[in-house]
């Protein structure tokens, strides 16, 4: 996924690397998984479960299954 416009309209994109759209995110066992060894490489870190965005202009919150195109979970600020 390369493009999403989000409902506020601004126009997301995670073309750019590093970018402040796309948040490595991992749930905890994820996390324990990963770190149940003796050293880690960082190329040994999978890619997380979700792939998880949030916009710039109003912080909503995308949520995305692996090689998904539609969220699963859209969260957005209580005003």
């Amino acid at each position: 996924m390369a493009k999403v416009v989000c409902s506020c309209g601004a126009e997301l994109n995670n073309q750019e690397a590093p970018n402040n759209i796309q948040l490595r995110v991992y749930t905890d066992k994820e996390w324990d998984e990963i770190c149940d060894c003796e050293s880690i490489q960082p190329w040994m870190i999978p890619e997380p479960k979700y792939d998880v965005w949030k916009c710039p202009i109003c912080k909503r919150i995308y949520v995305y299954e692996s090689d998904s195109f539609s969220p699963i979970m859209v969260y957005r600020l209580e005003q």
